[in-house]
């Protein structure tokens, strides 16, 4: 086989693997909202908020361990063998019967999460330097597994359970994905070959290590905390916002979600021939810089707002001799008071809402006889506010956001390879350590 078509085979196997891993690790995204929603478990929301935070946990701290075992046996041999223990976990949650059980089933397949760093170690041992970000970039579109578990979990669970009838087949959910990490695992070891850094051999420990003194190892690391920490607790957490705040079914809620995560994973590819051409740096300024415009639209809730307006004050003291809605007179003179007409626009608000709506009236607050003196309040401002924080442009304003973490994913580790070559493994695994706690911080935070 020649060199190319030997590492295009690898790019593959690995790019798969890591979708599937990927598919695993965000299971109870789809499976715990499926339970939670059909009353098989009592959870609350920080409960959930750590079932769906744990896997991303073990995932992350387990990365520079692997990254560090991936530069010096090999990525053929650490990859195989991670699927294989990770399938173990996935399995025994079909047969968890409380919490405790599934929190402890999530701690052992969230393993399938360390798949990233041996996964780019690996790759960028087949590719040179002036292509490795895309090469990255396209092994990282195995985010796109995210997608699949959004969109075929609740199908494949409205099929176990025949449409909800028989609820506790729900088990066979999770042995499925099991037998799709050996499977991969099986594949894994025909498809590649093994091949490592030949430098790592002879290096200590300590020795390989030493890159993570450098300051620019953690900047790198700070980049991904928000660009793969924030995907992963939105990819997480979408699915249950949906059905708790727009009263969707799993299902649709699947499908949305999969139009964040979906992109995100595809692009990835995208974002690393980019950064081959554009430059690392140049980037990752404007993914930043567009999704802080973003984030900040999304920072609107659904909300209705009464707050204080424009008053009617007595330009003369005197006294209050006619109230009325509509008019406040003052000795001889009047003064015209606006009255609401219809109802709140909360009340009236229809079909699609981009911008706030509101509507403004006085009310008075003097009685007849009562003396007021010059600039008294006479009539208090009153202004409703809307906001429909509608679906649609909530899932778009969410898809830019997975664009954009998308192509910043492939930025930050075009970066590695370029400034630590014989060390991407273990700076690899530790910028995907820091990201993967960002995925845990902020889906434990968002639960």
């Amino acid at each position: 086989m020649t060199s190319q078509r030997r590492a295009t085979s690898v790019l593959a196997m690995n790019t798969f693997a890591f979708m599937v891993c990927f598919a695993c690790w965000m299971l109870n995204g789809v499976l715990v909202t499926f339970l939670v929603d059909n009353q098989v478990f009592a959870w609350n929301k920080a409960q959930i908020g750590w079932l769906l935070g744990v896997p991303v946990l073990t995932g992350s701290l387990v990365r520079l361990p692997l990254g560090v075992l991936t530069d010096r046996f090999g990525g053929r041999v650490v990859y195989g063998l991670l699927l294989l223990v990770a399938a173990v976990p996935m399995y025994l949650v079909g047969h968890a019967q409380s919490y405790a059980g599934f929190l402890a089933c999530a701690l052992g397949f969230g393993l399938a999460g360390g798949a990233f760093a041996v996964g780019i170690a690996y790759t960028s041992l087949f590719f040179r330097q002036e292509h490795q970000g895309t090469a990255l970039g396209v092994f990282g579109a195995g985010n796109a597994g995210a997608a699949l578990t959004s969109i075929g979990g609740p199908i494949l669970l409205r099929h176990l359970t025949n449409g909800g009838a028989d609820v506790d087949a729900w088990r066979t959910m999770p042995k499925l994905y099991a037998a799709a990490l050996v499977v991969t695992a099986v594949l894994f070891f025909v498809f590649t070959e093994t091949r490592k850094v030949e430098a790592a051999k002879a290096k200590t420990i300590a020795m390989q290590l030493a890159p993570l003194r450098n300051v620019r190892v953690w900047r790198f690391g700070l980049y991904y905390f928000f660009v793969f920490g924030g995907f992963v607790a939105l990819a997480q957490w979408l699915i249950p916002y949906y059905v708790n705040a727009y009263s969707m079914s799993i299902a649709t809620a699947g499908l949305l979600a999969a139009c964040f995560s979906l992109p995100s994973g595809v692009i990835r590819a995208l974002g690393g021939f980019i950064s081959d051409r554009a430059g690392a740096r140049r980037t990752m300024y404007w993914i930043l810089a567009v999704s802080i415009v973003a984030l900040f639209f999304l920072l609107i809730p659904r909300m209705e707002i009464e707050s204080p307006g424009q008053g009617v004050m007595a330009q003369r003291g005197g006294v209050v001799t006619s109230v009325s809605p509509s008019e406040v007179v003052v000795g001889e003179t009047r003064y015209a008071v606006a009255v609401r007409t219809g109802r709140r626009p909360a009340e009236t608000a229809q079909g699609l809402l981009v911008w706030p709506r509101s509507k403004s009236w006085q009310e008075p607050v003097v009685r007849v006889g009562e003396h007021v003196k010059k600039k008294q309040l006479l009539a208090r401002g009153i202004t409703s506010i809307f906001f429909q924080a509608n679906v649609w442009i909530f899932t778009f304003l969410v898809m830019v956001i997975g664009v954009t973490t998308g192509i910043g994913k492939a930025a930050v580790y075009k970066h590695i390879p370029t400034y630590f070559p014989r060390e991407v493994g273990v700076v690899g695994g530790i910028v995907g350590v820091i990201g993967g706690l960002g995925g845990f911080v902020c889906a434990f935070l968002f639960g």
